[in-house]
């Protein structure tokens, strides 16, 4: 999975898989999301961003464990560092 913010455009993308999109939807104003040839959902694409969201720029994601039931946290903040905490 890989995500992109483009400030210029305001635009995210939430890139699921590289399989081709065969087709978009935008169900919701701002809104699309790219499928495969068999329906399955590759993309994702938020426009007007910044106006959606907190903060376009900042990412946080989080990782189940296998073998327990902690979760693991991670943020990234542009121009902040962990000391700055």
């Amino acid at each position: 999975m890989k995500v992109t913010y483009d400030s210029e455009v305001d635009v995210l993308q939430v890139e699921l898989s590289r399989t081709p999109v065969a087709e978009s939807d935008e169900n919701r104003p701002g809104v699309i999301i790219d499928y495969d040839k068999d329906g399955n959902p590759v993309g994702i694409e938020i426009l007007d961003a910044s106006s959606r969201m907190e903060n376009p720029r900042s990412m946080e994601y989080a990782i189940a464990g296998d073998s327990t039931d902690q979760l693991a946290i991670a943020r990234d903040r542009p121009g902040k560092k962990e000391s700055d905490e």
